[in-house]
């Protein structure tokens, strides 16, 4: 299947009963510092969304709620991966999107063939500290030239005004969460990131 070219990530079911109804197909449930009980729940909640209005979720770093829980698409960060059973979830059938950053992060992910590769970030970002400076549109044309047919997802710093940007440089998918989450009209911004992306 191909992915969406438009990929919000939020931090909690709620964003995704106010976007799905709008048109988003593909998001990433990103839940960081709560218990295990409450991500159980949240990615439940999510999985059920995502299946009702036909989205793809993406679950970040939980994978063995992921795979307890039935899902289809898993996220893995670089440190993720060190403790994540790379066996168990493929024979559970996940399909995996990984983040890098620079050479030697890339060439380690294209060992473990992944789903998509995302490389951030590509613009300066408000939303983690990053020991990275930004990546740059030519970093994202020569990530795509090295990968190929593996979908390249560029992240960090994502405005609709800069999509069409990224796209052109090679991007197959925009990766975008504080431009929605903290806009004053959220629904707004998710439509004019539809436009912009199909």
């Amino acid at each position: 299947m191909t992915l969406d070219r438009f990929y919000p990530i939020f931090d909690h079911a709620d964003w995704l009963r106010r976007m799905l109804p709008l048109g988003v197909k593909l998001v990433q449930l990103r839940i960081k510092d709560q218990s295990r009980g409450v991500v159980k729940e949240q990615i439940e909640q999510s999985r059920d969304l995502c299946r009702r209005y036909g989205a793809v979720l993406v679950v970040n770093d939980y994978w063995q709620l992921a795979i307890e829980l039935g899902c289809d698409w898993l996220h893995l960060g670089q440190e993720d991966l060190d403790e994540a059973d790379l066996k168990a979830i493929r024979a559970a059938g996940l399909k995996l999107g990984v983040s890098t950053h620079d050479e030697d992060e890339l060439d380690r992910m294209l060992s473990i063939d992944p789903d998509y590769v995302a490389l951030g970030p590509v613009y300066p970002t408000i939303l983690k500290k990053m020991k990275w400076h930004q990546q740059g549109l030519p970093r994202v044309s020569e990530w795509k030239t090295r990968i190929g047919d593996i979908p390249l997802v560029g992240i960090g710093g994502m405005s609709v005004e800069r999509a069409a940007g990224v796209l052109e440089a090679g991007a197959d998918i925009v990766s975008v969460v504080t431009d929605i989450t903290l806009n004053s009209d959220p629904e707004t911004r998710v439509r004019q990131w539809i436009e912009a992306t199909r």
